[in-house]
């Protein structure tokens, strides 16, 4: 699957579609199969809270990869990221309810480059909180 993204089409400052992500503790479960990572601290609750967090956390690479979904959605192509980076700034915490917690990201092309790429910035935030900073992705378009 090749961008049908034309490189000329877009602008600087053009937003993405912004998505939600719910997660939900049956997420975090099955995350951690598909990833390995069983660190107690995102499916147990006193462990998570005896280490000082206000509850079970979702994984940061699920964050990080629910981000990314806005820009591989928009571009048709998950092949077409050249790079990708953030710092995390606020864990995702997930409560043991029906509704979890939400991941909201919107991004915006923020620097057209050389080689027909772009520079989107991406934010995401969960409960009214940025979960990521310097959320930034470069992507080769057609």
């Amino acid at each position: 699957m090749a961008t049908t993204l034309n490189y000329d089409d877009v602008e600087v400052s053009i937003e993405l579609p912004a998505q939600v992500f719910p997660v939900r503790r049956d997420t975090l479960v099955r995350y951690a199969g598909a990833s390995g990572d069983f660190n107690p601290i995102h499916w147990n609750e006193r462990v998570a809270k005896s280490v000082g967090l206000p509850d079970v956390i979702a994984h940061g690479m699920l964050t990080m990869a629910e981000a990314a979904r806005v820009v591989t959605d928009w571009i048709g192509d998950p092949g077409a990221i050249v790079e990708y980076g953030v710092r995390f700034t606020k864990p995702v915490v997930v409560p043991d309810d029906d509704r979890g917690a939400e991941i909201v990201v919107a991004g915006k092309v923020a620097e057209k480059l050389e080689g027909r790429r772009v520079r989107i910035d991406l934010t995401a935030t969960s409960q009214g909180e940025k979960v990521l900073a310097r959320s930034q992705m470069i992507v080769q378009l057609a």
